[in-house]
């Protein structure tokens, strides 16, 4: 059977026929789909698979691992950054090692489609020394993901599965497999979850002893092809596809894996003049194969200019550096590509940003400290409203961290799901050194920037913020619309001028979920 799919989905699927018990994640592009996907599909309803949201990648990750050590296979979802996350957990887990198989994805975004940063999940898997798997095509992702649950249950450790946004999010015809049915493992019993420090030194050295075997199975993996130029191709994960298809005459050394295998690459390097390696993100590979293969040998990537050393690869820059030509590029019609990214019509945020443009434009020294959402885009036209826009939760404490400088007022806009994912520490750092901040927890009902998730804090916020230690007085709801905007900024004017913490709690629907509730 045949079925065309996402590269996420492919995984998601492929997770559910390796008999997955849980899947534990907080949405983030371009990983948002495979949860998404396991919460919609039949099979994995009649199964009873777990696949409810988590409020961040931490708590994602320790939910996961704690599924392993019952016996049942997990999986954690998240894209890049998350991993900043859930480091903490995650490197730990490879000291405590698994009882149920346990892959952690890691959905990385080149060319910063909708992140931050261009952060290489690769380094993760190096510096926690677990294996890492990297798919090259949709029908490798479904397969792949079966391997790594395998692998992961055999070696007693996590494995750490590394996509790309253009695999992600492009589609292919997949073959599938039967579905296949794993009894839960027994419950773990060893010690080795208990990291003590005589415990955890002893469980190092354990996967320390592990890393040969590692290295072995890439080894096993890693395919070398063709051969007919002096030009040597290492090429991982995605990047495999743009070589195959500049249909230059190389000898390939397909990576699907890490630890790199380095016997293969000495077998590449023995056939070819020079080596060029070719991966979608930072240098990683080509790093490694420098140190493999010393200073005399020719190493060309991104490090030599070769390829670009920011951004996406694509099927143009990787033939380029081949010495081959793909043909001419259609450039994408000027009004198109120049179009801004846009707040929706009737958003609850624009409310939020014209009282406080307003209401700001009578402090000479106000400040307003962003987060991340759809509501990052206040820092464009036509509002211009935030000052910052660093991580997720960074806004209420950047704006305490002004306002210990004396910067007044220093207010923070940050959306009600990542208040609850990484705000209310923040929050209660506010609250017990008595911060002088204005905190807007601008409340649209969902996750809305990936999609229209659940949001872990609906109903709550109230709540949250008086347990953390916030004035009930001070916590203030209004509804953002502009029939209400006298009574808005008379509100915001007035937490301004209380000495301590306050919170303001704009709440309206998106419109988006809204409209697709409308249709139902």
């Amino acid at each position: 059977m045949k079925r065309l799919l996402l590269g996420d989905e492919a995984i998601a699927l492929g997770a559910i026929h390796a008999s997955l018990g849980g899947v534990y994640a907080y949405p983030g592009t371009p990983s948002t789909e495979i949860t998404e996907f396991i919460q919609n599909d039949p099979l994995a309803r009649s199964q009873g698979i777990r696949s409810r949201w988590c409020t961040n990648e931490k708590t994602a990750m320790e939910a996961a691992l704690g599924m392993s050590y019952a016996g049942k296979r997990a999986l954690v979802c998240m894209k890049h950054v998350g991993m900043n996350v859930c480091a903490d957990a995650f490197v730990n887990s490879a000291i405590t090692g698994v009882n149920g198989g346990l892959v952690v994805i890691a959905a990385d975004d080149p060319s910063m489609h909708s992140s931050q940063n261009e952060q290489d999940s690769r380094f993760y898997g190096k510096f926690a020394l677990v294996p890492v798997f990297e798919p090259t095509t949709q029908q490798e992702a479904y397969d792949l993901i079966a391997q790594a649950f395998d692998f992961s249950e055999a070696n007693k450790v996590p494995v750490l599965f590394r996509i790309v946004t253009r695999l992600s999010h492009s589609r292919a015809e997949v073959e599938l497999r039967e579905p296949v049915r794993h009894e839960p493992l027994p419950l773990a019993q060893d010690k080795g979850w208990i990291l003590l420090p005589a415990i955890a030194r002893r469980q190092y050295a354990a996967l320390l002893d592990k890393q040969s075997a590692f290295a072995q199975a890439s080894e096993e993996a890693a395919v070398l092809e063709g051969g007919g130029s002096g030009l040597g191709v290492i090429a991982c994960g995605i990047a495999y596809n743009y070589v195959r298809e500049s249909g230059a005459d190389v000898t390939i050394l397909k990576v699907n894996r890490y630890p790199l295998p380095e016997k293969k690459v000495r077998e590449l390097a023995a056939a070819c003049e020079r080596i060029i390696v070719v991966e979608d993100g930072q240098p990683v590979a080509e790093q490694d194969v420098r140190g493999i293969l010393g200073p005399q040998y020719k190493v060309f990537g991104r490090l030599t200019g070769d390829l670009p050393r920011t951004g996406e690869l694509t099927p143009d820059n990787v033939a380029s550096a081949l010495g081959c030509s793909s043909g001419k590029r259609l450039a994408v019609p000027g009004p198109v590509a120049a179009r801004p990214p846009q707040l929706c019509p009737g958003c609850g945020h624009r409310d939020v940003y014209n009282a406080l443009n307003a209401v700001a434009a009578e402090y000479p020294g106000a400040r307003i400290f962003g987060d991340i959402g759809c509501y990052t885009l206040g820092a464009l036209p036509p509002f211009k409203s935030l000052s910052s826009c660093v991580d997720m939760g960074a806004s209420i404490t950047m704006a305490k961290g002004a306002a210990d400088a004396g910067v007044f007022p220093a207010i923070a806009v940050i959306g009600d799901s990542t208040f609850t994912h990484s705000g209310m520490t923040g929050l209660l750092d506010a609250v017990n050194d008595g911060a002088n901040i204005t905190v807007v927890i601008s409340d649209n009902l969902t996750t809305a920037m990936t999609g229209g998730q659940d949001s872990a804090g609906t109903s709550k916020y109230e709540a949250i913020c008086t347990a953390l230690g916030v004035s009930p007085e001070h916590v203030r709801v209004v509804i953002p619309t502009a029939p209400n905007m006298p009574e808005i900024t008379r509100i915001i004017r007035e937490e301004i001028e209380y000495r301590g913490v306050s919170v303001i709690i704009p709440r309206r629907e998106c419109m988006q979920t809204l409209r697709r509730k409308n249709k139902k």
